[in-house]
């Protein structure tokens, strides 16, 4: 085979210094590497390991999902394995064998790819006289002389390529921690301020409410790793502000451990639930043929319903809605950050029933934005309900045909 050294571009192709150094350059490596006893970097390696390492990569080396197809079929076309750094590595396939290798891809398009291939300085053009690509073979039938692009750049970069995907799962490695601190976080303290306001505690709990509400926004896989460390700090120094009011809170008998937060959980734990029974909502602690104390069509919902119908109450509680406590939990923590006074959310409670005025919040949560008086809104509805003119189910079908 000709010894390759620097080459220029058939036809109006323009000679840059770029290629020119960077042909220099790999021609000198692979003579070190030829001359080299042992060492990590041989300039030999998996083909397929190194183009799943330039894909990790491909952002550090400015390559795009299209280009990395170009890429593919290139090696594709390299006989075994193993790609040989030492020596240039030339293939030539047919402008409609590379279209065929990248799922039918335009030559316009396939040209400007290997374009940015070769910019990147992961493969060299190796012009013909009349700019073909073919080889030529001796008396013996091996290649003598082949024109077409060649593959030793990829081959010799290897030790960057593999570095740089090392560093981008690092990356995600770091990220995917820093999500996982942020649930956490986010889990803790909702569950705080909740609990908090669900018994009442002094302290400005609608203020961290709101706080909180400004640091929950959903997050994006591809947000950048500075927006989740800030997001990360701000969520540790409101969640130490919450624990210290959380225990400002409690009264010394409650801080020596006695009895009364078993009882009020007990009273609490005591709270009817509406469940499915063979397709018939029930009480929980009741027969199914025992018929509920208070039977109105707002509580003849069923959770699953109304979460699919409400998906967004969902993100303001990272450990999960799975019962109607846990709804009703979310719902007290979204009510005050829609500005529903407590008093108005007791009221609706109160008339309504625990799990009828979360579903209600649930359902304001996904019309925030066209309801003007979050308040007043719930406190008419609890006055309808009062007077037995209200149900649940209109609001929730509309929703649900909102969705469709």
């Amino acid at each position: 085979m000709m010894n390759h050294h620097v080459t220029t571009p058939f036809g109006g192709g323009r000679m840059t210094a770029r290629s020119f150094l960077q042909q220099k350059a790999a021609a000198e490596r692979q003579e070190e590497l030829r001359q080299a006893e042992g060492g990590n970097d041989t300039g030999r390696t998996d083909k397929w390991a190194l183009l799943s390492a330039l894909t990790e990569a491909r952002e550090t080396f400015g390559l795009g999902d299209r280009t990395l197809s170009v890429v593919e079929a290139l090696v594709s076309f390299a006989p075994g394995r193993e790609l040989d750094g030492r020596a240039p590595i030339v293939v030539f396939p047919s402008n409609r064998a590379l279209s065929a290798r990248t799922r039918g891809m335009a030559p316009s398009t396939i040209r400007r790819h290997l374009a940015a291939l070769v910019k990147a300085g992961l493969i060299f053009r190796r012009d013909s006289p009349n700019g073909k690509r073919y080889a030529v073979k001796n008396d013996h039938g091996a290649l003598d002389e082949v024109f077409g692009f060649d593959l030793a750049p990829l081959a010799l970069a290897a030790a960057a390529i593999f570095a740089a995907a090392e560093r981008v799962r690092e990356e995600e490695r770091r990220l995917k921690r820093l999500r996982v601190e942020i649930s956490l976080h986010h889990r803790d303290i909702a569950n705080i301020i909740a609990t908090a306001l669900e018994e009442g505690r002094a302290g400005d709990w609608e203020g961290y409410a709101a706080r909180f509400a400004m640091l929950s926004p959903r997050l994006r896989r591809r947000d950048a790793s500075e927006l989740l460390s800030a997001r990360l700090e701000g969520l540790a120094a409101l969640r130490r502000e919450v624990e210290n009011a959380y225990l400002s809170s409690l009264s010394e008998q409650e801080m020596s451990a006695n009895e009364h937060h078993g009882e009020r959980h007990h009273h609490n734990s005591k709270t009817n639930h509406i469940l499915e029974l063979n397709g018939n909502e029930v009480e929980e602690g009741k027969a199914a043929d025992e018929k509920p104390a208070r039977e109105t069509k707002a509580l003849r919902l069923n959770l699953g319903r109304i979460l699919k119908a409400c998906p967004q109450i969902a993100d303001y509680a990272p450990s999960g809605v799975a019962s109607f406590a846990d709804l009703s939990r979310t719902a007290n923590l979204v009510r005050s950050m829609l500005g529903v006074s407590p008093d108005a959310w007791k009221r609706a409670e109160t008339v309504m029933g625990r799990e009828a005025a979360a579903a209600i919040v649930a359902m304001m949560l996904e019309r925030a934005e066209e309801i003007r008086s979050p308040g007043g809104y719930l406190r008419s509805l609890t006055a309808k309900a009062e007077a037995g003119s209200f149900s649940l189910l209109p609001m929730l079908q509309a929703l649900e045909r909102a969705r469709e």
